[in-house]
C-alpha cells in the first residue's frame, strides 16, 4: 500500500508469534483493516530480529513468551540494531501482571495488550503506539510497573540501576512526572501551561538523555528512580 495525495502511508507491521494460528489471525486481521500493511511475520525472536533488520517495520506485534530468544531478548536486539526512527514495540501476552512484559517495557517496548483483547482494541493499540503521543492503557500500564517496582529501595529485583536523572532540567523533570501518571502531550501542556510542542520536545530530550526507546520506558524509569510512587 502506498501514500495518495493527501493520505497517511499505511502503518507497517510486523507480527511475531510461535503459534501458527494466532499469528495467521493478527496477519489477517491487519491485511483486512484500512491503513495497515503486514510488512512480514515471524515464528520466533530470532527470525523476528531478522525481518525487522530487513523490513524495516513502524509496529512490531511481539508475542512475549517464545522458545529460545523471548520476546524481551528480540526487543533489545531489534531497538539496538533499528535506524532512526526506531520501531514501535507492542507486547502481545496471554495475560497482564506478567514480570516478562515488565522487563519487555524496561527494554524498550511501547506498550502491551492482551491477546483476547478483540480486533478493535488491537487495532486501536497499533495506532495508538505508532502516534506515540500518549501512552496506550495508561493505567493498566501503571498498575504493571508499580507491581514490579515494590521493592525496598524501589527498584525492581535483579534490574540494573535505574537512569540518573540529574542530567534532566526541572521542566524536563515535570514533563516525565506528567507522562509516568498517564498524561497525553496535550494533558501536560495544558497542567504547565506550555504548548504541546513544547511537551514533546522537552520528552524527547530527556529520551535522548536517558538513552530510553519509550514514552512506557520513561514511566518505568520514573518508578524506579522513586520520582513517581507506587499510589502516588
Amino acid at each position: 500500500m502506498t501514500d495518495t495525495g493527501n493520505e497517511q502511508p499505511a502503518i507497517r507491521v510486523l507480527v511475531v508469534d510461535d503459534q501458527f494460528l494466532v499469528r495467521g489471525g493478527l496477519v489477517a486481521l491487519l491485511r483486512a483493516a484500512p491503513g495497515m500493511e503486514v510488512a512480514g511475520e515471524a515464528a520466533d525472536g530470532a527470525e523476528a530480529v531478522a525481518l525487522a533488520a530487513k523490513t524495516h517495520p513502524d509496529v512490531v506485534l511481539m508475542d512475549i513468551r517464545m522458545p529460545g530468544i523471548t520476546g524481551i531478548e528480540a526487543t533489545e536486539r531489534i531497538l539496538a540494531a533499528a535506524a532512526d526512527p526506531p520501531p514501535r514495540i507492542l507486547i502481545l501476552t496471554t495475560f497482564d501482571l506478567d514480570e516478562y512484559v515488565y522487563g519487555a517495557l524496561r527494554a524498550g517496548a511501547s506498550g502491551f495488550l492482551l491477546k483476547d483483547a478483540g480486533p478493535e482494541r488491537l487495532l486501536a493499540a497499533v495506532t495508538a503506539v505508532h502516534r506515540g503521543d500518549a501512552l496506550f492503557a495508561p493505567a493498566v500500564t501503571r498498575r504493571l510497573v508499580e507491581a514490579y517496582t515494590r521493592t525496598a529501595d524501589g527498584t525492581a529485583a535483579g534490574a540494573e540501576p535505574p537512569a540518573d536523572l540529574a542530567a534532566l532540567t526541572t521542566r524536563e523533570v515535570e514533563v516525565v512526572r506528567l507522562v509516568a501518571r498517564g498524561l497525553t502531550n496535550a494533558e501536560a501542556a495544558d497542567r504547565l501551561f506550555i504548548s504541546e510542542a513544547t511537551v514533546k520536545t522537552h520528552l524527547n530530550r530527556t529520551m535522548t538523555k536517558l538513552g530510553l526507546a519509550s514514552r512506557a520506558q520513561v514511566v518505568v524509569v520514573a518508578y524506579e528512580t522513586g520520582l513517581v510512587t507506587p499510589g502516588g
